[in-house]
């Protein structure tokens, strides 16, 4: 790639070479601008091999297949080399056209390609065969000396993990579980989620403790102590309840006391009225008139004593 930006002129080899690099450093986590920096880079030098192969990367990124398979075709007649043509027929399949992917796999450039790229055909390939319905095929396409080694090579994660998937597929979770587990022991840059997968199959979920919104929903649940409160609040209203009952039975016992006596007084009132009353006006004052009875007996018993020394006087 640096001997063709040193064809082009300094000013615009440095700009090229800075949206290149950008596009780089872009693609996995924001493919969306590495897309834009390769574009622009296409804009700058259409006719460098390595400005075609990194724009159909970033279009292949954002699942624009057609451009490219576009790209690629233009970096391949550039180079006459075959690195790309496992990533071409992916973009086959992309653009709904399994069977040409299919027939790629099968295409003399194959025998060009090193052992990782062969890999990468023969997992194309499996894909292809799932896509035209053909699931059982796939596990088939995906056996091979490269999945039964122990090695450790830069696709083996992603092979172990294709297989995994494919035995899914077709219903054998066992063997598809074994698989996951060998992908993630292979798995050193994470490129695959071989760890969800297996905690999927083992029915294990997975929450995020630092979650904001599951926190704000943790607390709107009602806890205990808003429990208590209630329980709290409850209680008086009971000891009031029984309080106005209490009060309610104790009403008509006071109630009822006066009933009793007045009777009684209008009795002994109409007892020591004088008989021979004469006028209403006297009824008003039959209280006085028992107030001047009493002391006329008082009188009366007084005097009683007063005599009887006198008696006892004339008789010696």
């Amino acid at each position: 790639m640096r001997q063709e930006l040193m064809s082009l002129p300094k000013t615009l080899a440095e700009d090229v070479a800075r949206n290149l690099v950008m596009v780089a450093k872009l693609l996995d986590d924001e493919p969306e601008q590495a897309y834009q920096y390769a574009r622009v880079a296409l804009r700058l030098a259409s006719r460098v091999a390595a400005v075609r192969e990194a724009a159909g990367f970033a279009s292949y990124a954002v699942g624009k297949y057609s451009e490219a398979l576009a790209e690629f075709r233009a970096a391949r007649r550039m180079t006459g080399n075959s690195d790309l043509w496992p990533v071409m027929a992916d973009c086959e399949r992309g653009m709904g056209r399994p069977e040409r992917a299919l027939a790629m796999a099968g295409e003399p450039e194959v025998q060009k390609l090193d052992r990782a790229g062969q890999v990468e055909m023969r997992m194309v390939a499996a894909g292809a065969r799932r896509d035209m319905g053909q699931a059982d095929a796939a596990v088939v396409t995906l056996q091979s000396p490269e999945l039964a080694s122990h090695s450790i090579q830069p696709w083996t994660a992603r092979l172990r993990y294709a297989y995994a998937d494919a035995l899914l597929a077709v219903g054998r979770e066992d063997e598809a579980r074994e698989w996951f587990a060998k992908a993630l022991e292979a798995d050193q840059g994470g490129t695959t989620d071989a760890s969800d997968r297996l905690a999927e199959l083992d029915g294990v979920e997975f929450v995020d403790a630092l979650d904001p919104e599951q926190e704000a929903d943790d607390g709107l649940k009602p806890v205990a102590e808003p429990k208590a409160e209630e329980a709290e609040v409850e209680e008086p209203e009971v000891e009031e309840a029984e309080v106005e009952e209490a009060e309610a039975d104790a009403e008509p016992e006071a109630d009822a006391e006066p009933e009793a006596v007045e009777p009684a007084v209008e009795e002994l009132q109409s007892d020591e009225e004088p008989e021979d009353a004469e006028d209403e006006g006297q009824d008003d004052d039959a209280e006085d008139s028992a107030e001047d009875v009493e002391p006329t007996k008082a009188e009366a018993r007084s005097e009683d004593q007063a005599g009887l020394p006198e008696k006892d006087g004339d008789d010696s």
